[in-house]
């Protein structure tokens, strides 16, 4: 079974994915590829696969992703083919943490085997306030996620849930209910 998780960046998925890997060991998170840099504390092979453009493309001519897209201004980002092999040779199901067009693409792809959960901001204006806390971004990176956001808002009704993450202690356990129920199945 495949968990995707999708959102506007700031609305907190990281978090709950975070969370939701903490609470069952027959999960495995799925790292993607980015030609973007690190932000933060993020770490190679962990948070991302972080790629040069050429080496991108060359995957992409190499057939080597599921789905791919370029993101924010020519930035891409893709899901290998074989990370989800990888995690399911090792017996687990695999969590992607992912842009929402690249969500929308997986569930068209995985079809029944996948849980697709949009995670809402409670409004765009606690978005702003959280990325700027955030920290990580330029005021115009802010500006252009921020724009972003609102498109990919109009897009939560493609997805098989919608979290609301105003309380991260109530989205934490509903998305694990959901979760136990969908592999419960």
């Amino acid at each position: 079974m495949i968990l995707i998780f999708s959102a506007p960046s700031g609305s907190g998925k990281s978090t709950l994915v975070h969370y939701l890997l903490s609470q069952r060991n027959d999960l495995e998170f799925s790292v993607s590829c980015t030609t973007r840099p690190p932000r933060g504390k993020e770490q190679d092979g962990v948070d991302y696969y972080f790629i040069s453009h050429e080496e991108f493309e060359q995957r992409i001519r190499d057939n080597a992703f599921i789905e791919y897209e370029s993101v924010y201004s020519g930035t891409y980002y893709g899901t290998l083919k074989s990370e989800i092999q990888r995690i399911e040779q090792n017996g687990h199901h695999a969590v992607f943490d992912i842009d929402v067009m690249g969500g929308m693409n997986l569930k068209r792809i995985f079809g029944e085997r996948a849980l697709s959960v949009f995670v809402a901001p409670p409004s765009v204006e606690e978005l702003e306030r959280r990325l700027i806390q955030r920290a990580t971004d330029a005021p115009e990176k802010i500006k252009e996620r921020i724009l972003k956001a609102e498109e990919e808002l109009m897009q939560r009704d493609n997805f098989d849930i919608v979290i609301v993450n105003d309380d991260l202690r109530k989205a934490q356990q509903e998305i694990l209910e959901k979760v136990n129920r969908f592999l419960s199945k």
